[in-house]
């Protein structure tokens, strides 16, 4: 068995190389890694989500029957956003969560990902574990009464666990949106936003949650229908929220992916605004009232070159960590730091939440638009990027191709031509078979020819 957990759980061709075979195995596994002793007489509960895709379905099913079999009762709190199932993950003393979703990928993909007790990442020694288990052919099955129990829409009680009795799937998008509305403490009344929900898992509580701390909404692709996820939409798609701000003369868009753990920006005239403008607009406003502790933002080696310069300009630390929230977070809690994220769009709130969330960034940049009565465009204006080219290669074997020597030399050759005027970064995709070229350069010709050049010779190894 090939390693199964990439940068962000298990991900694959749903029922192709993420079958309803290895999704039971999967969920069984962690219960039992992550709940302990199931046979203790305390009954453990894992929160169950999923984003809207048709896979998920079937998946979710996969997955129940894994929880249940090994001894752990399920609670299925429907189509939520990944940060939603972190959080109600330690609202409810869970001992595990799950959320089933492959986030911005194409429709036919999906992906398991899991959450500890508190709803917090795995680390890698636990996803080792996990995947041992897998390996070795299954868990351990208890029967009887110690089968785990699945509870219904209903909120019908169990016995052993006080907590079944207080659940009901609808209370669980209410505390939710109730959670947001009330860390982000501000009123945005008087501000406009088209929020492109891209047919995914917040097309319902994203707009709620905007409502609820008053903004004026307008909703676009939130009809999914199980095969639209994420098609011609959403962060990956940015024109569709850039025409419609101009079109409805908003104050801003926000494009989510299809688990909403991540917030693009459009300002008033359609500009884009991504995860490194709005990291910098959010650490200045919270440097500015206390909340950014040691004056620290954590960032990945993927955040452009201008962020750095921008945030040295306020008087603001950035820590760099590899690519993939899950460093990101790792940093943020071995610092004690309140904000970190990724140029992608995902960003963390620790204070507030244990995983990006999309929506409650999109809540606190429109915060910090109505406490300073600035526009996007204006406060996205303390970030002058440096220009960034990054080409997507697909590839057969993306580990050979990064340890390719013939690779290595070209980019070693061309870190050398740029020095200090730019950057070159080649890592594999941690989801897909893809080689990421990235080139930094203060002239942009200059960093397009670079990376197509660098490109052509990944594509061919």
């Amino acid at each position: 068995m090939g390693h199964l957990f990439g940068t962000d759980g298990v991900r694959g061709l749903a029922n192709d190389s993420l079958s309803p075979e290895l999704a039971l195995r999967v969920a069984g596994a962690a219960a039992q890694v992550l709940g302990g002793d199931v046979g203790s007489g305390h009954r453990k509960v894992a929160v169950l989500g999923r984003d809207p895709r048709a896979s998920g379905e079937m998946l979710e099913a996969a997955v129940t029957a894994g929880l249940a079999a090994a001894g752990m009762d399920v609670l299925p709190v429907g189509v939520l956003p990944t940060p939603a199932v972190a959080y109600l993950t330690g609202l409810y003393d869970a001992s595990l969560g799950v959320m089933i979703s492959a986030s911005h990928n194409p429709m036919p993909d999906n992906g398991i990902k899991i959450f500890a007790a508190g709803g917090h990442k795995l680390e890698d020694a636990v996803e080792e574990r996990i995947e041992a288990r897998v390996a070795a052919g299954g868990f351990d099955r208890p029967t009887g009464s110690a089968i785990g129990r699945v509870l219904g829409a209903a909120g019908t009680p169990r016995p052993g666990s006080d907590l079944l009795g207080q659940f009901s799937v609808g209370n669980t998008h209410e505390r939710y949106i109730e959670h947001l509305v009330e860390v982000t403490g501000q009123d945005l009344s008087g501000l406009t936003v088209v929020v492109d929900c891209a047919h995914g898992a917040a097309s319902e509580v994203g707009p709620a949650a905007y409502r609820a701390a008053g903004a004026r909404v307008i909703a676009i692709n939130a009809d999914p229908d199980g095969l639209n996820i994420n098609a011609g939409c959403g962060s990956t798609h940015i024109e569709q929220v850039q025409q419609a701000v101009r079109e409805h003369g908003a104050d801003l868009g926000l494009a989510h992916d299809g688990d909403a753990d991540r917030c693009l920006a459009v300002d008033a005239a359609g500009d884009v605004v991504d995860g490194d403008a709005i990291m910098a607009i959010l650490a200045i406003g919270m440097r500015e009232s206390g909340a950014l502790v040691d004056d620290t933002l954590v960032a990945t080696v993927m955040s452009n070159l201008g962020l750095h310069l921008a945030m040295r300009a306020a008087g603001i630390t950035v820590r760099t960590t590899g690519v993939g929230d899950r460093y990101v977070l790792e940093e943020l809690r071995t610092g004690g730091y309140t904000l970190g994220g990724e140029q992608s769009g995902h960003v963390v709130f620790p204070r507030h939440g244990t995983t990006g969330d999309g929506i409650l960034t999109g809540l606190q940049l429109m915060a910090r638009m109505a406490r300073t009565g600035k526009p996007l465009a204006e406060l996205s204006g303390v970030i002058e990027k440096v220009p960034q080219v990054l080409v997507n290669v697909p590839v057969s074997d993306k580990a050979a191709v990064t340890a390719d020597p013939g690779v290595l030399d070209a980019v070693r050759a061309a870190e050398a031509l740029l020095g200090d005027t730019g950057r070159i970064l080649l890592r594999p995709s941690g989801t897909e078979q893809l080689v990421r070229v990235m080139v930094e350069a203060t002239d942009h010709d200059r960093a397009q020819q670079l990376a197509d050049d660098l490109a052509k010779l990944v594509a061919a190894v």
